[in-house]
């Protein structure tokens, strides 16, 4: 046992690794001093940050993605916690099912969610629109906050609301006073990880954008088919920088593992 203990530890420190072998090749490499890509980093500056914002598109995708990201957030907060709540309080009849279909993003490729979304929106004149691309985006960041908000009410007392009830509290005032404040915490980790997968997010996004409409990502992929650059490095790093932010305070808020946990209902 103990040596099969230590095997899943090593493929455990392989595999994390490996994820982060490309997060250690593109930060050093965002610093150099050359003209050109190189790793290690030919000196150290920051010159390739400062031109970030001499790039005019760089700046507009990064207002884009903030928007959007913030919106998409927003709305997945909202629709998430009402699903959350209607699927832990409420015997609702095959309700895994349900469950399971308001979180099949989280498993579905994205690349399959992508097409079957633009295939979804194109008669509907969504498609390359800004509406299209918010909706997909509230799509694929939901099951987040669905999970997040099941997790912090698979422990909660329902007696509280019984007895706020019972003291003369109208429903609106047992959420607002006794439920809400319970699954704060749940709400906020679910709508910080909604925000990262929306500004994150590349593959779906690139069935829905139009050409007058670019995020970051996008327009770090699209400056990567023209040509590499250290200037994509460092936005790059930005993206990571803010990234790897969100995920810490994610952490102390509710912990990332309830992310992807399961619930018991």
């Amino acid at each position: 046992m103990k040596a099969l203990g230590k095997l899943r530890l090593v493929l455990a420190v392989l595999g994390i690794i490996y994820i982060l072998i490309p997060l250690i090749a593109v930060v050093p490499a965002s610093f150099t001093s050359a003209n050109y890509p190189s790793f290690p980093p030919k000196g150290f500056s920051l010159q390739w940050y400062t031109k970030i914002l001499e790039r005019q598109e760089f700046v507009e995708a990064f207002f884009n993605s903030l928007q959007f990201a913030c919106l998409a957030a927003f709305f997945a907060v909202l629709f998430g916690t009402l699903g959350a709540l209607a699927i832990a309080k409420y015997d609702i009849p095959g309700k895994h099912y349900v469950t399971s279909i308001l979180t099949a993003p989280l498993s579905v490729p994205q690349l399959v969610l992508g097409i079957a979304l633009l295939i979804y929106f194109t008669p509907m004149m969504l498609a390359g629109t800004s509406t299209g691309f918010l909706i997909a985006h509230t799509i694929i960041c939901i099951p987040y906050v669905i999970r997040l908000v099941l997790t912090g009410l698979s422990g909660f007392d329902y007696n509280l609301e019984k007895a706020a009830a019972i003291l003369g509290a109208n429903p609106f005032i047992v959420f607002w006073k006794v439920t809400l404040p319970l699954i704060r915490p749940a709400m906020i980790s679910g709508g910080l990880f909604a925000f990262l997968t929306s500004f994150d997010n590349v593959t779906v996004s690139l069935f829905m954008i139009s050409p007058n409409m670019r995020t970051l990502p996008i327009e770090i992929f699209s400056t990567m088919q023209d040509a590499y650059n250290p200037i994509v490095a460092s936005v790059s790093s930005v993206v990571i920088f803010i990234s790897v932010i969100l995920i810490v305070v994610l952490e102390k808020i509710h912990g990332v593992g309830k992310v992807f946990g399961g619930t018991q209902h």
